[in-house]
């Protein structure tokens, strides 16, 4: 029976690396998969996953519009897919993450979904919120921050490498814009911005 799995950590845990080396495995054994990745993070160039250590791949583009279920089912009649991956999951609509979890019981394949699990102000992406709700395994991808302890937050950063405490809550950005921490150093740091 085909799951719908959730991956979720704070940045840079190798959450897109987890992803192509999955993506991999499967094109080993010879299978066929789609990846799908955010239209708004062009980062690394349009309609391409890459981690920060050189892999990469190409993938297809998802925004708040494109029916995953639709797109999934059309390719489906001429290519036997095995696994669907899905980068940026936390950016997927309530609705995207009923249709991928509709993939997964309707159409037998397993949906694999990486993502963040919180923005820069520590509140669930919508993406994330659902998949938390919904999917059928639940995993946590593991970083460190600065003190050694495990990383749950996203600490968004000025060019100063101050806390910023408001915005929007998408904004992408790497390594350059946010820093994972520990929920202690998290609220250390958003405290000394806001007394600064």
């Amino acid at each position: 029976m085909a799951k719908l799995y959730f991956y979720y950590s704070a940045m840079n845990a190798g959450k897109s690396t987890t992803l192509l080396q999955s993506n991999f495995n499967y094109r080993e054994r010879g299978m066929n998969t789609m990846i799908f990745t955010a239209a708004l993070d062009d980062r690394y160039g349009k309609a391409v996953i890459s981690s920060r250590i050189g892999l990469n791949a190409d993938a297809h583009l998802f925004d708040e519009n494109l029916d995953l279920f639709v797109k999934i089912s059309s390719v489906l009649k001429t290519t036997p897919l095995h696994c669907i991956l899905v980068d940026e999951a936390q950016f997927l609509s309530h609705e995207q993450v009923n249709q991928l979890g509709a993939v997964a019981d309707s159409l037998g394949i397993p949906v694999l979904c990486y993502g963040l699990r919180t923005d820069f102000q520590a509140n669930l992406f919508t993406g994330s919120k659902w998949l938390l709700a919904l999917a059928d395994e639940l995993e946590e991808l593991k970083t460190i921050c600065t003190c050694g302890r495990k990383a749950t937050m996203n600490l968004r950063i000025d060019e100063t490498g101050m806390a910023v405490n408001e915005g929007a809550s998408i904004e992408i950005g790497g390594e350059d814009r946010y820093i994972a921490l520990c929920r202690k150093h998290f609220n250390e740091k958003v405290a000394a911005s806001q007394n600064a």
